[in-house]
């Protein structure tokens, strides 16, 4: 179609839709069907945020503020990065946008020309590469192996780096592994990245205090200070406050990328909803108890999922750091026919046979960028898990 930009032609469309519109499509048809492929918490935002935001309506806050967030806002993100992750930034130095995800969009549209390229490890969300191609840069892929734990090595991203590198995306913990990155590791990778002075780095933390175990989380600019000032740590309310559909991201980064960010912001969407600006300043301010509490929840759920996929023939699911997400990896279902004859050649295959079969609705691996694999969240009740998980244990024992 002539009308449209060629820009278009450099992004897929989402590889997730044909199995999230069937699975819409079965349910309609009064179908029994299981969805594992939210990537948002169940539980409800805490009582304070709602207050906040209520009491921000009532007291007649509801105009517009600056392009990139109020004032009141950044100073609370500022002090969430001081108090949580030894970062110091001025709120010139803060950007707050319309989820985490336009906040890094922003960032690439500021930041790529024509031939940059950014590093982005594989199983990746599966927005990163896209929005690269967006910006007009070319997304430089390093397949990660269940064996280092997803995790890219030092290796790996000295290999990739070339004179034409500009970022290095890193997010930990991890959508889709939940594998996180110990301080030492992210040591290791910080060193490479000093030896090259062109190449930035852009930090999805947003899963922070979604963390397992005695996995601690750190980020980058905290762990080597001499990338401060070149790098963008991005973060947000949406998934450890159970705020997704109230869009706050936030980032804290160098003066004039944060100024460039905020000229797209200010011709583009202009500011974040007020109201849920105000619901942001409490939840980063107010009690964070309930984070301890849902994570005991996560937790359980984690163990729950991770005990019954490996209990599955075929099945081999390492056990996350944090996040929500278990990624385990299916090689040995491969070549392998169902009970119904479908034969399973990937794990595209391996995903719409198991909705097909046991109404089980999962995301393939390859959406993210290596497979053979599936995420699954587990951000659903215990019940729905101990359904869902029996039936991926029957899908896969029928085959052959």
């Amino acid at each position: 179609m002539p009308f449209l930009a060629a820009t278009l032609d450099r992004v897929k469309p989402s590889p997730t839709i044909s199995i999230s519109t069937k699975a819409a499509e079965m349910k309609a048809a009064g179908q029994d069907v299981i969805s594992l492929s939210a990537g948002e918490p169940d539980f409800d935002t805490p009582s304070n945020v709602k207050d906040a935001a209520v009491a921000a309506i009532a007291a007649g806050k509801t105009k517009y503020t600056a392009p990139d967030g109020m004032p009141e806002l950044k100073q609370a993100i500022c002090e969430k990065f001081r108090r949580e992750n030894g970062l110091d930034y001025t709120i010139a130095q803060i950007s707050v946008g319309t989820g985490g995800k336009q906040i890094l969009y922003n960032a690439l549209m500021a930041t790529l020309n024509p031939g940059d390229e950014v590093i982005i490890p594989a199983p990746y969300w599966v927005s990163y590469p896209d929005m690269v191609l967006l910006a007009g840069g070319e997304p430089v892929i390093a397949k990660t192996h269940m064996n280092s734990g997803y995790r890219l090595t030092p290796d790996q991203l000295e290999n990739r780096i070339t004179k034409h590198t500009k970022w290095l995306i890193l997010n930990s913990p991890s959508n889709p592994t939940g594998s996180g990155y110990s301080r030492a590791e992210l040591k290791e990778l910080t060193d490479v990245l000093m030896r090259h002075p062109q190449v930035w780095v852009l930090t999805d933390d947003i899963y922070e205090h979604i963390a397992f175990d005695s996995f601690e989380f750190s980020t980058p600019a905290q762990v080597e200070p001499g990338l401060h000032d070149r790098t963008l740590t991005v973060n947000g309310v949406s998934k450890a406050y159970a705020m997704t559909g109230w869009r706050i991201g936030y980032a804290g980064g160098p003066q004039n990328l944060i100024a460039a960010m905020r000229k797209i912001q200010s011709q583009s969407t202009s500011n974040p909803c007020t109201i849920s600006q105000w619901a942001a300043v409490e939840a980063l301010q107010g009690s964070q108890e309930f984070i301890a509490r849902n994570n005991k929840v996560f937790l359980r759920r984690r163990d729950l999922v991770v005990g019954m996929l490996n209990e599955a023939r075929g099945v081999h699911c390492p056990k996350p750091d944090g996040a929500f997400y278990v990624y385990p990896d299916i090689a040995d279902c491969i070549g392998k026919t169902t009970e119904r004859g479908a034969l399973i050649k990937s794990d595209e295959d391996f995903a719409t046979a198991l909705l097909d079969e046991q109404g089980v609705a999962v995301v393939f691996g390859a959406a993210f960028g290596l497979s053979p694999n599936f995420r699954v969240s587990y951000a659903t009740s215990d019940d729905t898990l101990l359904d869902a998980c029996s039936r991926i244990q029957n899908f896969c024992a029928l085959l052959r």
